[in-house]
């Protein structure tokens, strides 16, 4: 049984929720995207919030750690700003490929799963540490595709990067569901193969399925088979925290507190 220690159960703040984020109970942690954010101006929102003592863990989505070029230092330096003006206890981001030959892809791609690929990888993961004041974690994307070439499968070149590396795991398992339903990929396989040990938090999303593809668009309640895919990891191992994602469609608080109570339920494996 998960006793949540360290983070809790959060939501990722966005300035559409600013104010029911901070009238709301129950809320112990926040994730905010970096890149919508200055260091230097926050938002008064996050003033608040920080305040009271919530952590607030800036979440990147372009440092691109899965390509073939080294991260921007200038991206990392925006990180690291933002993770010292929330006082963070880590910053994470996305094993994804984002850009290649100065195209930016705008989506978070699958990285290409080779040994040559995790051997780049590995060291643009240890220059991104090197750079930053707090540990990194990396998320698992959601994919529509694999590459063709590929020798591992996504949860053994997150094992292998950990062990390369001592990265931090953020497991989506709303991304796990995803690869599931389009890709065939087994979630639970992924957990049993997943360095648990090295869990920083989770992420809970919803989504919609469109043409037998499932979308994880973080716009809808979460599928009960992603809070069952929680209640699988969390017979695995304790997740320091678990984080809502809402992404746009925005419900209304009684629906936001709704889900941080089932994800709390199925943390603690409470019958549903």
């Amino acid at each position: 049984v998960a006793d949540m220690g360290g983070l809790g159960v959060g939501i990722g703040w966005r300035p559409e929720l600013d104010l029911t984020i901070e009238r709301m109970a129950g809320v112990e942690f926040l994730e905010v995207v970096a890149e919508n954010i200055r260091p230097d101006e926050l938002p008064e929102s996050l003033h608040v919030l920080r305040a009271r003592g919530l952590p607030v863990i800036p979440h990147g989505v372009s440092l691109g750690v899965g390509g073939a070029e080294r991260p921007s230092p200038a991206r990392l330096a925006h990180l690291a700003a933002c993770a010292q003006a929330l006082d963070a206890p880590l910053v994470s981001e996305h094993l994804a490929f984002v850009r290649g030959g100065g195209v930016e892809a705008g989506h978070l791609l699958p990285v290409p799963r080779t040994r040559e690929s995790l051997r780049v990888v590995a060291e643009n993961v240890r220059r991104a540490q090197a750079a930053l004041p707090v540990p990194l974690a990396l998320e698992n994307v959601a994919a529509l595709f694999g590459w063709p070439d590929d020798e591992l499968t996504e949860a053994q070149f997150l094992a292998e990067l950990v062990e390369r590396t001592g990265v931090g795991l953020l497991v989506d398992v709303a991304n796990l569901y995803t690869n599931q339903v389009n890709l065939g990929l087994p979630a639970v396989a992924a957990l049993d193969t997943l360095p648990l040990e090295h869990l920083a938090y989770v992420h809970v999303a919803g989504g919609q399925e469109h043409g037998g593809l499932w979308h994880d668009t973080h716009t809808a309640t979460a599928p009960q088979a992603v809070l069952d895919l929680l209640a699988e990891l969390c017979a695995r191992a304790t997740p320091p925290g678990v984080l809502l994602e809402w992404d746009g469609a925005y419900p209304s608080d009684a629906v936001l507190a709704g889900e941080l109570t089932r994800i709390r339920a199925a943390t603690a494996g409470a019958p549903r």
